[in-house]
């Protein structure tokens, strides 16, 4: 296992819309280990393949999906096929570092996925569980946490967010 560079706000590959894994192999499953081994490095709750640059359908959790346990987790190609309820609650982001924000985010979701030996799965998650594979979801669409905030709030950021942009071009 490697832990991967984490891309920050700015980098164009947090934009852009992730692909669906064709059939999980042992390339996905190293991804996923080093995704761990990243998103554990920086003490995040979830990680996305679009945050360390490869531009595929998995994301890490650092809860057992199956339990909502301890441990952590990877899952493939995920899609929320139930929502209700709602939530608000504050986020951050390994790749916004140092900005959190309340966010509004479904209290009930059914995910489906795939998991690291190819089966399919589904789980009903609640709270903070919900929202973490939300969260991640979302970054696999190109959207970050910062687009569900007031433009308020935004405007807000606007200088913050800039800086971070720009030090992520100069590093790339």
């Amino acid at each position: 296992m490697a832990a991967l560079p984490i891309r920050i706000y700015g980098d164009p590959v947090l934009r852009k819309k992730a692909a669906p894994v064709p059939a999980v192999d042992e390339t996905i499953r190293v991804l996923a280990a080093d995704m761990l081994e990243s998103m554990q490095d920086a003490n995040g709750i979830g990680l996305s393949a679009n945050q360390v640059g490869e531009l595929c359908r998995l994301i890490t959790l650092n809860f057992d999906i199956d339990d909502g346990g301890e441990g952590s987790t990877a899952i493939v190609n995920p899609r929320i096929v139930e929502r209700e309820g709602e939530q608000l609650s504050m986020e951050g982001c390994l790749s916004i570092p140092e900005v959190w924000e309340e966010v509004e985010r479904d209290d009930r979701i059914v995910v489906e996925y795939l998991d690291l030996d190819g089966e399919e799965q589904s789980r009903d998650l609640r709270g903070l569980h919900s929202a973490v594979v939300q969260h991640e979801i979302d970054h696999l669409e190109g959207i970050l946490f910062v687009d569900h905030i007031p433009a308020v709030r935004r405007m807000m950021l606007r200088g913050t967010l800039k800086q971070m942009a720009r030090s992520a071009r100069q590093t790339a």
